[in-house]
């Protein structure tokens, strides 16, 4: 069985959106597109840069999987774009068609071709960003390790990864590391609740 880890930058607030770049994500007005980009140091390039050899397949949510398809194919001059063309990509929508745009790329259409795919899938995946699609992987149970990056900064408004509606959950911290900059890099994974 694959195992499916969610990979995202919060804030201490629990805000997600738009961490990369400006205008990645400027739903409800949102202003602070790349407030994570002050952040990055060379403790976070040395721990992303050996899994990034070694890269897990991916999952995305239709949103971030055409961002990124906007972006990435069109870059040179770095480790990235090959190693993202290359690499088998799964994306759950029920609105793309079955002609995904960017090469290595599988439509999902539901929750239980995830878990179909988790259940058969010879190699883990990883999940970037698409938020909305690990919130309901967690509410389904579907979310092995839970990386958070959590950087130092309040953003008030922006969409968030805990929102009201979340069920219930308790997570195990596996890891954390400080970086220079103040994030800290951690990794959790579901808790059975304490006796």
């Amino acid at each position: 069985m694959a195992k499916i880890s969610a990979f995202l930058h919060i804030s201490l607030d629990g805000v997600t959106q738009a961490p990369g770049r400006p205008g990645e994500d400027d739903r409800g007005n949102f202003s602070y597109g790349g407030w994570a980009g002050p952040y990055f140091d060379e403790v976070m390039a040395g721990r992303t840069a050996p899994g990034a050899s070694a890269a897990p397949d991916l999952l995305f949510g239709r949103r971030t999987y055409l961002d990124f398809f906007s972006v990435w194919p069109h870059r040179s001059n770095n480790p990235f774009t090959d190693l993202l063309n290359r690499t088998p990509k799964y994306v759950l929508s029920s609105t793309l068609g079955p002609q995904l745009p960017w090469q290595n790329s599988t439509l999902l259409t539901d929750l239980g071709a995830v878990r179909e795919l988790r259940a058969s899938h010879g190699s883990d995946l990883v999940v970037l960003g698409s938020v909305r699609l690990v919130q309901s992987l967690i509410a389904e149970g579907l979310v092995d390790h839970l990386l958070l990056n959590i950087f130092p900064v309040v953003l008030g408004p922006g969409a968030r990864l805990f929102v009201e509606a979340s069920k219930f959950s308790q997570w195990q911290l596996i890891e954390a590391v400080p970086t220079k900059t103040g994030v800290i890099m951690t990794t959790y994974r579901p808790a059975a609740p304490p006796s």
